[in-house]
């Protein structure tokens, strides 16, 4: 059986993040992708200019028209910049008996702006998070759902994690990429303890689209079968790959996108 995995995230323009990455990851990693639009943005590798919200409606109508038709078997959900989008998802994937469902908290794009509304993020915290199999906050990310001052090192980054984990997902990986240290470590805690990944950092300012990346990845591993470990470590190797020949690329001229397809082509 064809391994389905579905993403609920706004679009980015640039193709780097969001929808674009989701589907490119998806396909890099063997999985058929579908996707529900929550958000159009107007942006680049430098910014973000404008975001037009899908009606929570039209939302409604992308989730059951998938999911009447095709047999999901990992949902990845990214950017819902407002309360109504977090509700139209909510349901839907209640109405539907989601089930594997990885949650990108997505709030800042990697150019430092905004993509959720402050008023959505109590909704983020008490309705969608305590449905996900794991949920992937960034360090700023995680910070912010907790209004705690940012992780300065794993100890501190483990807490966080515990802390959210406590809100009800069955699982949480902490990025930490955002970190200065020579490696880049993420930490997956569950009810069975906590999992280090590690990896050497990758200097290049061409990281559009990571965290949207690895959040995609995990849910194509998901999809496939995998457990969520074992998806973990395969998503974490597949963007660090990624970030590895970002510039072998020349897309842009600010935060350029990573390498979805470094495996299969080239581009110098």
């Amino acid at each position: 059986m064809t391994a389905i995995a579905l993403t609920i995230a706004g679009s980015d323009s640039s193709g780097g993040a969001g929808i674009q990455a989701d589907l490119k990851t998806f396909a890099a990693l063997g999985v058929y992708g579908a996707s529900v639009v929550t958000a159009l943005t107007a942006q680049s590798t430098r910014g973000v200019t404008g975001i037009h919200d899908v009606p929570a409606n039209f939302i409604t109508a992308q989730i059951d028209a998938v999911f009447s038709d095709l047999a999901v078997n990992a949902v990845k959900i990214g950017m819902l910049s407002r309360l109504e989008a977090i509700e139209a998802v909510v349901e839907g994937l209640a109405r539907h008996q989601a089930t594997m469902i990885v949650v990108d908290p997505v709030m800042v794009a990697t150019s430092g702006d905004r993509l959720l509304a402050a008023a959505a993020v109590d909704a983020l915290r008490t309705t969608l998070m305590p449905r996900a199999t794991v949920i992937t906050p960034n360090l700023p990310e995680a910070a912010a759902l907790l209004d705690r001052p940012l992780a300065r090192d794993e100890p501190e980054m483990e807490a966080q994690a515990r802390a959210l984990l406590a809100l009800g997902a069955q699982a949480v990986l902490l990025k930490g990429g955002h970190g200065t240290s020579a490696d880049s470590v993420d930490l997956l805690v569950d009810a069975n303890g906590v999992t280090r990944f590690s990896a050497k950092r990758i200097a290049t300012k061409n990281t559009h689209g990571t965290g949207c990346t690895l959040s995609s990845a995990i849910a194509a591993g998901l999809a496939k079968g995998l457990a969520l470990r074992d998806s973990v470590r395969e998503a974490k190797d597949y963007v660090t790959a990624a970030i590895g020949g970002a510039d072998a690329l020349r897309i842009g001229h600010g935060h350029g996108p990573l390498h979805h397809f470094h495996a299969f082509w080239t581009n110098g």
